[in-house]
């Protein structure tokens, strides 16, 4: 049999108030001064200065590179470094979501191994572990805080590079609901998504392990349940909590069994339109999956019982077709966009953007290899 690899931060804190264990753990490390990797909004409305003052708490200093962009660039990349090198800092923070903490983990890793970003686009393309990173998330969807994974736009190419390296993962990930509380509704219903789209993408992965089931399974169960209360009751700690460790665990998921087409092709459109990232994701699973449902039909049918949906009496098929349903259902229940149209995209665009997902898919695992035409009909349904 195949050996199996896990990988996950060494240190997971997780639930109401834990920000503040968090930075006295920090401490416990000894580092002295932290790059706070983050973007402007968090600065603006005081979430980085309380932070900032929790760690000074700690006797440790920091100083704030807050020019993140929503698809994270290897310019910010580059300025975030020289940001670090000019104040000597000895360890990164990155506070927020999936952006901030790409941004992070590419500014840690040029840190310790040198050269450029795109140097390391691939698969562990690194010789040494990143600069200490601890990852403070505040949204509930791409799981970036626990992850392998960096997404890095090349602005000259157009293109999401996705750098999947074991020297990525943060040494320790904080997830505390109450920075999640009142985040708008649309973003949270886009990184709830995400995170609905990574346990499926991991539960049907042709990598897919009992330990990366399990956790894909429960995430699907907690996004079904809370999502819909997260997003129109934005207040509700209970909610946020319950999404947290459903991105969590889809995380988890995702970080061993790895994505496919889904993740695939959004990375294309989040490249050349510059779109939202998890609005991409869920505007696309629903069709993805009708086209893995070719090959799994079987563990959609799961994906839809783990949705709510009684499926004793469906066949696979039936089964199959439920989940897709419910996808959908549960997208247009958190104002989704209906389509691809609704983002920009256009069909001129489809042939390249099918020959970029194609490449991108070389390190995935999705069920059933797919042509490039197929590709296309993909992005053509989900307009």
């Amino acid at each position: 049999m195949a050996t199996f690899k896990f990988y996950i931060p060494a240190v997971n804190l997780m639930g109401a108030g834990c920000l503040q264990e968090a930075t006295a753990d920090i401490k416990g490390y000894g580092y002295r001064k932290a790059l706070i990797v983050t973007d402007r909004i968090l600065n603006q409305i005081g979430v980085v200065a309380r932070v900032a003052a929790l760690l000074a708490e700690q006797g440790i200093e920091s100083v704030v590179f807050d020019d993140t962009k929503p698809n994270p660039t290897m310019t910010n990349v580059e300025q975030g470094l020289a940001m670090l090198s000019a104040n000597q800092c000895d360890c990164v923070i990155s506070l927020g979501g999936g952006s901030p903490h790409d941004c992070a983990k590419g500014i840690a890793l040029v840190a310790a191994n040198g050269g450029s970003i795109q140097d390391y686009e691939g698969v562990d393309r690194s010789a040494k572990p990143q600069l200490p990173l601890i990852a403070i998330n505040t949204t509930a969807g791409t799981a970036s805080e626990m992850t392998r994974f960096c997404i890095i736009t090349d602005e000259a190419r157009h293109v999401k590079m996705a750098i999947v390296d074991k020297h990525v993962t943060p040494l320790m990930s904080v997830n505390d609901p109450e920075l999640m509380l009142a985040k708008p509704a649309g973003l949270t219903a886009a990184t709830g998504m995400d995170a609905l789209t990574h346990a499926i993408e991991a539960y049907v992965s042709i990598a897919a392990t009992p330990v990366t089931d399990a956790s894909a399974i429960m995430a699907i169960q907690l996004v079904a349940r809370h999502l819909r209360t997260a997003v129109h009751q934005g207040d509700d700690l209970q909610a946020r909590e319950q999404m947290a460790y459903a991105q969590f665990l889809a995380g988890m998921a995702f970080n061993n069994a790895s994505l496919g087409y889904v993740h695939a092709m959004a990375h294309q459109l989040g490249g050349f339109y510059d779109l939202p990232h998890g609005v991409c994701n869920a505007v696309l699973l629903p069709h993805v999956q009708a086209y893995n449902a070719q090959v799994s039909a079987a563990r959609l049918k799961e994906v839809a019982r783990h949705m709510g949906v009684d499926v004793s009496a469906m066949s696979d098929e039936q089964g199959a077709a439920a989940a897709i349903a419910a996808i959908k259902t549960l997208a247009r229940d958190v104002n989704i966009p209906a389509g691809l149209e609704q983002l920009g995209v256009k069909a001129d665009d489809f042939d390249v953007l099918a020959t970029n997902a194609l490449k991108d898919a070389c390190g995935f695992t999705n069920p059933k290899q797919a042509t490039h035409a197929e590709i296309v009909d993909i992005f053509r349904a989900a307009m």
